[in-house]
């Protein structure tokens, strides 16, 4: 399929990818130094990129790789507690074929999505700058060009705040779990990203993270399937 080749492309692209200083540098140092937990792994230390299904209708959109986890294992939300949540809810929702994801070679496939991110290195105290968020998210306007998505699942304000700066949309309506909001062809759906802080209260619970996805699948008219056709 020729946007697959394309995203073959581009995650080439954004792998070599050096533009900002600042998270080049903290992305390698977390690789030398490693966690204790995973000192004999290799690090990924690189920019992270997009994966998925390449016919995908829906696009879950989050902040940035997290240090020890995707910036570790080289995709997002994969080997991390966040991606422990996500990963649950996808499988739950038919949307990955399996609830837990610990590598890239665990046979993990997601059917009629995509996972994303605003920034693709992981950033110090997870704080990308401003600039550091404009520099990347070319990448994913171009990721956008090809999916033919109609939903985008933002994970936090961050999140939908730069797909809505992406997109050119103003004024911004305001982030919301639940909330929903259209730019041209496009469906923006808000949620609570899947972090400890959040799960780990009650802030965002299983439930209202199945729910958003669900509503996800009926705005976007994906029925899920098992493709042999999958990247990542």
């Amino acid at each position: 399929m020729l946007n697959s080749e394309e995203l073959a492309v581009l995650e080439r692209e954004i792998v070599s990818c050096r533009r900002c200083p600042r998270l080049v540098a903290w992305r390698e140092q977390v690789a030398r130094e490693k966690r204790a937990s995973f000192e004999d792994e290799v690090y990924w230390g690189r920019p992270v990129p997009g994966f998925g299904d390449p016919e995908a209708g829906i696009i879950v959109f989050g902040l940035a790789p997290a240090a020890h986890g995707a910036n570790r294992t080289g995709r997002f939300f994969t080997g991390d507690r966040s991606g422990d949540f996500l990963f649950a809810s996808l499988h739950r929702t038919g949307l990955a074929n399996k609830p837990v994801s610990r590598s890239k070679c665990d046979g993990l496939r997601l059917s009629g999505l995509w996972i994303s991110a605003a920034v693709r290195c992981a950033p110090p105290q997870n704080r990308p700058t401003p600039d550091e968020r404009d520099a990347c998210l070319p990448y994913a306007a171009r990721e956008l060009e090809l999916l033919d998505a109609k939903v985008v699942v933002c994970l936090g304000a961050f999140a939908w705040d730069a797909a809505l700066r992406m997109l050119g949309k103003k004024p911004k309506p305001k982030f919301a779990h639940g909330a929903e909001c259209s730019v041209g062809s496009l469906l923006l759906v808000g949620c609570y990203h899947p972090s400890q802080q959040n799960t780990f209260t009650g802030v965002l619970t299983p439930e209202m993270l199945d729910t958003i996805l669900k509503r996800a699948l009926e705005l976007s008219g994906e029925t899920t399937r098992e493709g042999d056709d999958l990247v990542g």
